[in-house]
């Protein structure tokens, strides 16, 4: 059934494409028009749609561009940004580089996208308010925020792996939200590509997550990021993206507003931002209504009181910045100035006289809630205090509540320990990036490693605790390494095959989210660095009892304090990989390597050789210092077990025992 459903829907499009070919005008003049469009003109096209309560702001698109980790979607979204004339001349577009939108450094260094961005372009005299979104899991509150202030998205799926885990999430949000997506086949230009395969498995992802008959009967666009084509068929691309646009404008609803309430705005914040000098500024589309430069407003919220003020500065999108304007209407994307108070969820209302109008408030952003949580506290080693400027609990507890104002997938706690914080977040990587982020502030930091969120099934009264739905491709050589190391995590195998576009061996588990923490690692070593790893959070699940097995290796610890010596380490390397090299500094109970058995095993590593006058019968022997372990971040918190802390500075990472977990298992003894 589902193969003629998309026979029809493939005829249907292939109608569309070729009236569309024969009707689109040369693509560079539309762009041309962008530098002179962005007027308040742009608001005022208004059509009435069928619902008689609802008009349409035709002169907008909002449109989120949704997809998995490395679909290529800022590599699209950078084409359509070099095409637009964005840009004055070579030498600027030469100096913004590649991955425009992924301005932050840890976006350019892990190559992902982390936080959600704005920016708004001219296609036949439309504008189109396009709105990156993250593609992995860990970020999904960025993408829920997002959501909110779209109309359609745009769903990119590779051209030769398919619908991916993280897909299927972003995608669930949409559908959930009601939104029209259209499918964009990505990286066509890959030898191996397989569109005809990816519609299929697109299709039933469609129908797997009970998409509507409206949503299943998506349009789709192939396209070439890297080289700036799009087309209707996989084998005839445009040399530019104008189809793709074509397919935004005909696909894509424009805005509906409130006929019935034209002057009683409401505005639900999105996002939060920051500026030097006009301080906290809050990001809203406008649902109804109309919003002015100096016009009195309030902030209101279902769960919290009503908080007064003025726009002081009110924008919209321009290109990659934004533009003051006197006012704007419903639809558009604004970011204003003026309420230090405002809030993400909250709703701007008009505030006449001192008095709200009669519109309430819009309902808030629904996030999913944290499922694993880390400590992060003032750093108590005896190396502590010597590179960092902000090393006191009271300036680590401010920055971790600033970071709540935008970050609202994020809960911080205090704990019994007035130095201790508890953060919580959607994954590992979630917390890492937050923890990087401060370290290059200038923060010091002792991190404990990553536990699950548990609760309470309220109907049964059980525990249950969160799982992960997990997808390995790996050659087919280490698929009995991979399979040992899911099941030794308590994993659940679902499917196992092979990947025809790249002759890789797929397994798919489902494994509880404490079994994933450090699998990563374990995974690259188990497959040589082969193993290409996708995971997404699935469900809560009655806990399973007993406790998963982590690292299968102890610990290399400093025997005491001093600084590492050549000869120390030499002795010690053949206990294990090391952590460390000549001339650092350690401490006791300091995890400097790894032990190659099981079990901790304390090294003097500080030891000097005894000078005699006595010739030495190996003395013509030179063993060497083996380079050892360069630890990332997201590597440290990965190694950690439960009795062990990760000491963060802005130059070193230092792991080491918990002295506080030594003290509590003397006690119960």
């Amino acid at each position: 059934m589902q193969f003629f459903r998309l026979l029809s829907l493939l005829s249907l499009a292939s109608l569309s494409a070729a009236f569309t070919a024969t009707q689109r005008p040369a693509f560079g003049v539309f762009w041309a028009q962008q530098s002179s469009c962005l007027s308040s003109a742009v608001v005022d096209d208004v059509a009435t749609s069928a619902d008689s309560t609802k008009t349409q702001n035709t002169a907008i698109r909002n449109i989120a561009v949704i997809a998995h980790v490395d679909h290529g979607k800022t590599t699209l979204v950078d084409a359509l940004i070099r095409q637009s004339g964005i840009f004055r001349d070579e030498a600027q577009q030469k100096e913004a580089g590649d991955r425009v939108m992924d301005s932050e450094d840890q976006e350019r260094e892990r190559g992902i996208t982390i936080l959600a961005k704005n920016l708004a372009v001219m296609y036949k005299d439309t504008k189109f308010n396009i709105l990156d979104t993250p593609g992995h899991a860990d970020f999904g509150g960025e993408v829920e925020r997002v959501l909110n202030m779209a109309d359609g998205v745009l769903l990119l799926v590779d051209s030769v792996d398919g619908p991916k885990p993280q897909t299927r999430f972003v995608l669930d949000k949409a559908l959930q939200k009601g939104l029209r997506a259209l499918v964009v086949v990505n990286k066509i230009d890959r030898p191996t590509a397989r569109p005809d395969y990816v519609l299929d498995t697109v299709f039933d992802l469609f129908v797997d997550l009970g998409a509507s008959d409206e949503q299943t009967d998506f349009r789709t666009v192939y396209a070439s990021g890297l080289q700036g084509k799009a087309g209707f068929t996989p084998d005839k691309l445009e040399e530019d993206m104008s189809p793709l646009l074509d397919a935004i404008l005909e696909d894509i609803p424009p805005p509906s507003v409130d006929s019935e309430k034209p002057n009683d705005l409401q505005c639900l914040v999105s996002n939060i931002d920051f500026d030097q000098f006009k301080g906290k500024l809050g990001i809203a589309r406008i649902t109804n209504g109309v919003i002015r430069n100096g016009q009195p407003v309030a902030l209101v919220h279902p769960n919290k009181d009503k908080k007064t003020g003025r726009i002081s500065n009110l924008f919209v999108f321009d290109n990659l910045g934004k533009r003051e304007v006197d006012e704007a209407k419903a639809g558009e994307i604004i970011m204003f100035a003026g309420l230090p108070d405002v809030e993400i969820g909250d709703t701007l209302v008009t505030n006449e006289e001192g008095g709200a109008n009669a519109a309430g408030p819009l309902p808030p952003i629904a996030v999913e809630q944290p499922t694993v949580r880390m400590t992060i506290g003032v750093n108590k080693s005896p190396l502590a205090g010597r590179e960092g400027k902000f090393l006191t609990s009271r300036m680590i507890r401010d920055r971790l509540f600033k970071e709540l104002d935008r970050n609202v997938a994020l809960r911080v706690e205090e704990t019994d320990s007035a130095d201790r914080y508890e953060v919580s977040g959607r994954g590992q990587l979630h917390l890492t990036v937050l923890i990087e982020t401060m370290r290059r502030e200038g923060f010091e930091l002792e991190v404990g490693p990553p536990t699950v969120i548990l609760k309470v099934n309220e109907e049964t009264g059980k525990t249950e605790e969160p799982w992960e739905s997990v997808e390995v491709r790996v050659p087919s050589d280490y698929v009995g390494s991979v399979v040992d190391l899911l099941n030794m995590r308590k994993g659940e195998l679902q499917d196992m095959g092979v990947e025809e576009g790249e002759g890789l061996s797929v397994v798919k588990y489902l494994v509880p989210t404490r079994g994933m923490l450090g699998l990563k690692s374990a995974l690259l070593t188990a497959t040589r660095g082969t193993a290409i790893i996708d995971s997404v959070f699935d469900s809560y699940r009655e806990r399973i009892p007993g406790e998963i097995q982590g690292r299968d290796k102890g610990s290399l610890l400093a025997f005491a304090d001093g600084v590492a010596t050549t000869f120390g380490i030499e002795g010690a390397q053949d206990r294990g990989k090391m952590f460390i090299k000549p001339q650092d500094e350690i401490y006791k109970g300091m995890i400097i390597g790894i032990h190659q058995r099981p079990g901790d095993l304390e090294v003097n590593v500080a030891k000097t050789k005894a000078l005699t006058n006595m010739r030495s019968a190996n003395k013509g022997i030179a063993t060497g210092i083996v380079a050892p372990i360069d630890m990332s971040l997201d590597a440290c918190v990965e190694y950690l077990a439960a009795d062990e802390i990760l000491e963060v500075t802005p130059s070193t990472f230092r792991m080491a025992k918990n002295p506080d977990a030594a003290k509590k298992g003397k006690a119960k003894k």
